[in-house]
């Protein structure tokens, strides 16, 4: 029992979000110069361990301010179901988190100064999504956040850590898997818009409303799929980099249901198949890159 209540406060779901990036500059690494097995891996872990520190973090923050209540919809939260003490998530974010410091202190070894910086700020706004003086989640930055940590320093970092470099296709397959994960996020924000609004949080999907909030979900699905067709035509990425467009029927569902609910509940499988055309996006592009 104890052990499934903590798989709940990890959030499993969600690391598809972490994951996907890291494989991304993987496959760019092999693409344009060689794969580093062990930063790679390392890279992996480290984001896979910041994610997991970062749900902590909302699941206790989130009810400590207020933003949890009996009236969410969505996933449970353990803190707020009582499944875990506040200050036993609160422990255990810091043990997490600490962690992948851990990870990072290899990584510094291999990248130099880059990774201290990089780390530290994963690290500090894993907290300060939530948590702190001025959390970002609650004043409209949430989606700014998941766009620049889980897409730009995500598959940058990870290339860098494997080649030394930080060429500017990094930052075009940064964007595809970080619009991808913001993605997630406005579902996410979407189906709470009301909840949230009600107890202060104030969301990008509480600032836009419900129809900005569409508009956004649209753009950003659209600039994953320019991203490969830029990447080929500009960057000499190889054809099968296209492959990732695949995904493509896989979006139909969630766009529909984004654009057509009218019960927040109707967003909850909305998010879950986001999250799979992030994978299978992520999976793809990194064959298309590596194996092209």
């Amino acid at each position: 029992m104890a052990l499934r209540t903590w798989i709940l406060a990890a959030r499993p779901k969600t690391l598809t979000a972490a994951a996907a990036p890291v494989l991304v500059g993987t496959g760019l690494a092999a693409h344009l110069a060689d794969v580093a097995a062990l930063p790679a891996a390392a890279a992996l872990l480290g984001a896979v361990l910041i994610q997991i520190g970062t749900n902590l973090a909302n699941d206790y923050y989130d009810f400590v301010r207020g933003g949890d209540t009996e009236e969410r919809i969505g996933p449970t939260r353990v803190t707020q179901a009582g499944l875990l003490s506040p200050e036993t998530v609160k422990r255990a974010m810091f043990v997490v988190l600490g962690s992948a410091m851990l990870v990072g202190v290899y990584l510094v070894t291999v990248g130099g100064w880059p990774i201290v910086l990089i780390g530290l700020a994963s690290v500090a706004c894993a907290v300060l999504y939530t948590g702190g003086p001025y959390p970002l989640a609650y004043h409209g930055l949430g989606d700014v956040f998941v766009f620049v940590f889980f897409g730009l320093v995500a598959v940058g970092g990870t290339y860098y850590v494997q080649v030394l470099s930080w060429p500017p296709d990094a930052l075009l397959a940064g964007a595809a898997l970080g619009s991808l994960s913001t993605a997630l996020l406005v579902v996410n924000n979407l189906r709470d818009i009301d909840t949230d609004a009600r107890s202060g949080k104030r969301t990008l999907a509480v600032r836009l409303g419900p129809g900005g909030t569409k508009v956004e979900y649209i753009a950003l699905l659209l600039v994953a799929a320019a991203a490969p067709a830029v990447g080929v035509t500009l960057f000499g990425w190889p054809p099968a980099a296209l492959s990732a467009l695949l995904v493509a029927p896989l979006c139909a569902s969630p766009l529909r249901t984004v654009l057509a609910y009218h019960d927040p509940r109707e967003l909850i499988p909305a998010l879950g198949a986001t999250a799979r055309v992030t994978a299978i996006y992520g999976v793809l592009l990194t064959l298309g890159l590596g194996l092209g």
